[in-house]
């Protein structure tokens, strides 16, 4: 849940789901669309996918037990090096080689790597410093936990505190604000993307994701752009380098893979469709549907 994420924006999903699912045997057995309602709003959704097939995954391959070895760790779905390594090092000590933003921001400066360190030359150059810093067979996670405190604490991006720093002795870079370096980010571009808002008594058509970003997930469907029509409203919002602005238009034939879905028990769907769709019931909803809902209340 924190990759990509705020500590702030994941505590309450987490209490949500660890009372929903407390163990890798009840996350395996649950069914997807349960998964992703309780993951929506939270962004990334494969995610949440990755999650419940790694959960399937250790209980029809490990008997419901994760293995401790990293190798072992890194094939399993969603996990990648980084979560691999975190796993091996904090739930069973392993001494691995965990690398996060705090960290490769501590070893930048204490060996004065000036390679932007998402290059493969910055990347070699961090990663032969923590092989040799690295403890050689346990103490993943108190090295590991140290290290993280020192970049948030005293190693930080912005005025770091060098006097109070208990490696300062052994720090390289005599500019720690200049590092680490990174690649220019890439522009920022702007997309169009109309959706149609279409009710049928106390049901609105929802279509399924065409596309990896929200697979799984349920949409307004996508319309054409009326030539003279304006758009009740604009939702924007933004996914990784793209500065969506979501006209959203009324509707009056879904398309072929659309359903209908009744307003008080809608599927899952991502969060700007879900605003839209509250905020277009809000100025645009007929007042006697609203009468209806507020009775069912």
């Amino acid at each position: 849940m924190l990759q990509q994420t705020t500590v702030a924006a994941v505590i309450p999903y987490f209490g949500h789901w660890m009372k929903r699912f407390p163990d890798v045997q009840v996350l395996a057995g649950a069914d997807e669309q349960d998964v992703m309602a309780l993951w929506q709003g939270l962004g990334y959704y494969s995610r949440a996918r990755n999650l419940l097939r790694a959960a399937r995954e250790v209980t029809v391959q490990y008997g419901g037990t994760f293995p401790r070895d990293p190798g072992l760790l890194r094939a399993l779905p969603g996990f990648g090096e980084y979560t691999a390594a975190a796993v091996a090092a904090f739930a069973f000590d392993h001494p691995s080689v965990v690398l996060d933003a705090n960290i490769i921001r501590v070893l930048a400066r204490l060996g004065d790597i000036g390679e932007p360190v998402d290059t493969a030359a910055g990347r070699a150059g961090i990663e032969e410093l923590a092989r040799a810093l690295w403890p050689v067979r346990r103490g993943g996670r108190a090295f590991t936990g140290a290290l993280m405190e020192l970049g948030a604490l005293i190693c930080r991006p912005r005025n770091p505190l060098c006097h109070q720093c208990p490696v300062r002795t052994f720090c390289r870079t005599p500019h720690p604000e200049a590092l680490p370096v990174k690649k220019s980010r890439p522009r920022i571009e702007s997309l169009r993307d109309c959706r149609s808002v279409i009710l049928h008594g106390g049901t609105v058509a929802l279509s399924p994701s065409s596309g990896p970003r929200w697979r799984g997930l349920w949409l307004l469907p996508e319309t054409e752009r009326p030539p003279t029509a304006r758009a009740a409203f604009t939702e924007k919002f933004s996914v990784t380098r793209f500065r969506v602005s979501m006209e959203i238009f009324p509707g009056l034939h879904p398309p072929p893979a659309a359903r209908f879905f009744s307003l008080d028990a809608l599927p899952p769907m991502p969060s700007p469709h879900a605003r839209a769709l509250k905020r277009w019931m809000k100025a645009h909803a007929p007042p006697s549907l609203l009468r209806d809902r507020k009775r069912k209340k």
